[in-house]
């Protein structure tokens, strides 16, 4: 049986094949901005894998994820700019470097809380050692191309790590109730009018009043140990399982669902809460 070692260089010697004069021609032409949507891609059915709970469907996507990155290392090789082997180092010395309670003599760590805190002390002391002019701040290693929800998540998390939090997860159910008192103001107006007031300033305040109700949400989440993307994302299969159920009641009845009243589709999806 060979080891993972002998099994990633076999990976490696097939996408060099596939990159070579007698390779594949799709595979030829790609480069790293057209790779872009397949990593994605291979990305989100990973997480859907994970949130299904399908073990095979999980090792399959891995594998599907580590050939995009293993593709991508190898069209960087030949643009002269680093290998798979230099990022795999780069990434195994940085784990030893900033877990010094694990492999060091720091002293040992026994709450996550502090090691995110040490984590971001740890790449601050880094970037000092290397005369990096401090142009980087405590939010801006966070990707602004994550979903918004998750981006939400991550930026709380961050500063929380420097204290910058509620107490208790119910103090930000009081933020929540605040934002939604903030909501209904800034429909009340949209409603009724302000006189002086542009139809566009009304959609920029409820657009600006949403937002921060969902950035409370995220904030929920992370105090009750939930992350909101997969929470939402859950939801959206809940939802899109139990309208799809109720269209079809509905049309195995000969209906259309544009003939139903509202009274009517909401008791359909009663029924489908039922028999669940």
């Amino acid at each position: 049986m060979s080891t993972a070692g002998a099994r990633f260089d076999d990976l490696i010697r097939i996408m060099a094949t596939l990159r070579g004069p007698d390779g594949c021609p799709w595979d030829r032409v790609q480069t790293l901005a057209t790779l872009r949507p397949f990593l994605l891609e291979e990305t989100y059915e990973t997480l859907e894998a994970l949130d299904a709970g399908d073990s095979d469907g999980l090792r399959e996507e891995l594998g599907d994820l580590l050939f995009e990155i293993v593709f991508l290392s190898r069209i960087a090789e030949e643009q002269g700019d680093f290998t798979i082997a230099d990022a795999v180092d780069g990434v195994a010395q940085k784990l030893v470097r900033r877990h010094p309670h694990v492999f060091g003599d720091a002293d040992k760590l026994s709450e996550p809380e502090e090691v995110l805190g040490r984590w971001e002390e740890l790449k601050a002391a880094e970037r000092a050692a290397a005369g990096v002019a401090k142009t980087k701040t405590l939010l801006s290693g966070v990707p602004i191309t994550l979903p918004a929800l998750l981006r939400a998540y991550e930026y709380s998390t961050r500063a929380a790590t420097v204290g910058f939090d509620w107490v208790k997860a119910v103090d930000v159910l009081d933020k929540m109730e605040e934002e939604l008192r903030e909501i209904r103001d800034a429909v009340a107006q949209h409603t009724n009018g302000h006189e002086g007031t542009t139809a566009q300033r009304h959609d920029d305040l409820l657009e600006e009043e949403v937002g921060d109700l969902l950035f409370a949400i995220a904030n929920l989440s992370r105090k009750l140990g939930v992350e909101p993307e997969s929470a939402l994302r859950r939801a959206n299969d809940k939802f899109r399982e139990r309208f799809t159920a109720v269209e079809h009641r509905v049309e195995a009845r000969g209906e259309r669902l544009q003939d139903k009243t509202l009274e009517e589709l909401e008791a359909e999806w009663q029924a489908v809460k039922r028999r669940e």
